[in-house]
């Protein structure tokens, strides 16, 4: 029994899908920076795929007539979009997005640094001048 034409037209787009589309267009080559970071591009990918068609009786209406002709047609596309670059490098890794949120991204990545710091300027308050812990703290 031979495969019904849509199955071709079906392969085909899903092999021109299998070729647009690898694991690097998700996650990009690394590129190495004079300083060693390393980034990484990162990005959205979408996919999306259709088929169809039909069989048609022939002209003069004899059913006893060889095969019945098919008409179709399938297609297929693909979306990428960037999302942002994974930076490695000075013992951290972070994430830069492209979206417009990047400013509350950093503020995120600096808070620790920020507690660290008020921390340091409690500690700092609370001794006195001959450098001993204040007994009332």
């Amino acid at each position: 029994m031979s495969d019904h034409p849509i199955e071709g037209l079906m392969k085909t787009a899903m092999e021109s899908i299998k070729e647009m589309v690898d694991v690097n267009t998700v996650v990009g080559d690394a590129v190495e920076t004079p300083d060693g970071s390393v980034i990484i591009p990162i990005s959205r990918v979408a996919c999306g795929f259709a088929a169809g068609g039909g069989e048609y009786q022939g002209g003069d209406g004899d059913e006893n007539s060889q095969a019945t002709p098919f008409g179709g047609g399938s297609g297929a596309g693909v979306s990428v979009q960037p999302m942002g670059f994974l930076v490695v490098g000075n013992g951290q890794i972070r994430l830069l997005p492209v979206d417009g949120n990047a400013v509350y991204d950093r503020i995120i990545d600096l808070m620790p640094e920020l507690i660290d710091k008020l921390q340091a300027m409690c500690n700092k308050g609370n001794t006195n001048q001959a450098g001993s812990p204040n007994p009332l703290a």
